[in-house]
């Protein structure tokens, strides 16, 4: 008698307290190749801005998330064949993609900048204050693009290579020169031809210039766990804990 009222019991506990959903287990593939963003570090495990993020989701959506390295041009083809449940890499979200992959909302942009000397007047990315001005870009780059579709009172000279525009601001050939800032922060910090200069401002992030940012991959279907991702990375904004991993591996903001 006892036995089958405790029997009882546990049933209806069962019933009104159901027990906790099973977590989700997701491989997430990256190419550990873009620092610092995502690299491999000294014991060969993947590490970088992007996998503390996705670490930080996969905690707040309680997943059990294991990480698998993934070559570039394999990324997408892979998550298509269930090798892998997200893709976290640096991969910008564009209409190509988006043809054979769903993405999260972005969780980072790579803005671009204006660099001057360091003596420079100029502070603004504004076309008034840039009007006249000689504006030094990588050839066939968005910055390129940018500048001749937005900044038509200034004067854009085309270069070859970063360094080749960078030595011509140096010696006072231009007066800017506009960039993706990550590589404009790396050469300032890394060449001696940059300690001449420094940046002033950020381009506006215009996405049909610069894209739509990355996100996170994700297979077509998988509309659960893009809403549980959106959801994370949402809060993740709102309380600072984006900011805090940011500002391990980024002096500026990236979204």
């Amino acid at each position: 008698m006892i036995r089958r009222l405790v029997a009882a019991a546990a049933a209806i506990a069962l019933l009104l307290c159901p027990a906790a959903a099973e977590p989700r287990h997701l491989r997430v593939a990256s190419e550990g190749a873009r620092p610092p963003f995502n690299y491999l570090d000294a014991n060969n495990q993947l590490a970088g801005f992007e996998i503390d993020l996705t670490r930080e989701i996969c905690r707040r959506i309680e997943a059990d998330c294991v990480f698998v390295t993934q070559e570039w041009e394999s990324l997408v083809l892979g998550l298509e064949n269930r090798q892998y449940d997200l893709v976290v890499s640096a991969m910008e979200i564009n209409e190509e993609r988006l043809r054979k992959i769903d993405f999260s909302k972005p969780y980072a942009h790579t803005p671009s900048a204006l660099i001057a000397q360091r003596q420079s007047p100029l502070a603004s990315a504004d076309p008034k204050a840039l009007q006249g001005a000689r504006i030094g870009v990588v050839a066939d780059g968005p910055q390129q693009a940018y500048a001749e579709d937005k900044l038509k009172e200034s004067e854009v000279q085309r270069y070859a290579t970063l360094e080749a525009a960078m030595l011509d601001l140096a010696e006072g050939r231009v007066d800017v020169v506009a960039e993706d800032k990550l590589a404009a922060m790396d050469f300032l910090h890394e060449r001696k031809e940059g300690r001449c200069c420094r940046i002033i401002a950020d381009l506006p992030q215009d996405a049909a210039y610069f894209g739509g940012g990355f996100g996170f991959g994700l297979r077509k279907g998988a509309t659960e766990l893009k809403s549980a991702i959106d959801a994370a990375l949402d809060a993740i904004v709102a309380d600072g804990s984006y900011r805090a991993i940011r500002s391990k591996y980024f002096d500026f903001d990236i979204r």
